[in-house]
């Protein structure tokens, strides 16, 4: 009696499941975490400059630098808000203030040249008021006016801190500006619906009066059946 040998029958060998539903998922969640930078970047820079600009207006406002001025038979207290000091920061202010609205209204390199002019105004602010924290040209001027002195001066001159919360509100509009030139391309634009895009709008087919022959013929004209109601 003969023997058959079996023969193994070779088995297909497993193949790795394909990886595509995990590059889906790897390329979702990077898609979401630059949305979700987006979002906090263009929030951040927001409220940076909104509350930057607005420190910087009020404290424009306030009393920066105090000091007496010699009179006759004693001394006249005077006082110089940052608006007499310098104009600087308060203008800045307001231009960063249009420039972070503008950033939403135009795109490439026009939003870069926008984000740069909010960077440029934050510096210069800040610039302006700390060189304004120690000024004296004011109240000496004040002091002239008073006593009528073209050359008085004012003595005990003190600053105070307002000088600096301007600078601080400063530097937000700069940090702001620094914002929207890092991540001012990701951020969404102005709605294209209030743009015109020069597509033609359909227009009304005029309504045709039977009971007026001008229109029949004109409907004619128009190579229209004025007897199909509309």
């Amino acid at each position: 009696m003969g023997y058959v040998s079996a023969v193994p029958v070779p088995q297909p060998v497993p193949q790795p499941a394909t990886n595509a539903s995990t590059t889906n998922a790897s390329t979702s969640d990077a898609s979401a975490a630059v949305a979700t930078s987006s979002r906090r970047s263009l929030a951040a820079a927001l409220l940076l400059g909104a509350v930057g600009a607005t420190v910087v207006l009020l404290a424009s406002g306030q009393v920066w630098a105090e000091g007496t001025a010699a009179v006759a038979g004693g001394t006249l207290p005077l006082d110089a808000k940052g608006g007499d000091v310098t104009g600087v920061p308060t203008a800045l202010a307001i231009v960063g203030l249009a420039a972070l609205v503008a950033v939403f209204a135009v795109r490439s390199a026009g939003r870069f040249l926008v984000a740069a002019l909010l960077t440029l105004s934050g510096a210069g602010a800040a610039i302006a008021a700390y060189l304004g924290a120690s000024d004296s040209a004011a109240l000496n001027a004040e002091a002239a006016k008073a006593t009528g002195d073209t050359a008085a001066t004012v003595d005990a001159l003190t600053h105070t801190a307002w000088p600096y919360a301007t600078v601080a509100g400063s530097l937000l509009i700069l940090l702001a500006g620094l914002l929207a030139l890092r991540y001012g391309r990701s951020w969404p634009a102005m709605s294209g619906r209030y743009e015109r895009d020069g597509t033609p709008r359909p227009r009304k087919a005029p309504v045709v009066d039977p009971e007026r022959p001008e229109d029949l013929w004109k409907a004619l004209d128009r190579g229209e059946d004025p007897t199909r109601e509309a």
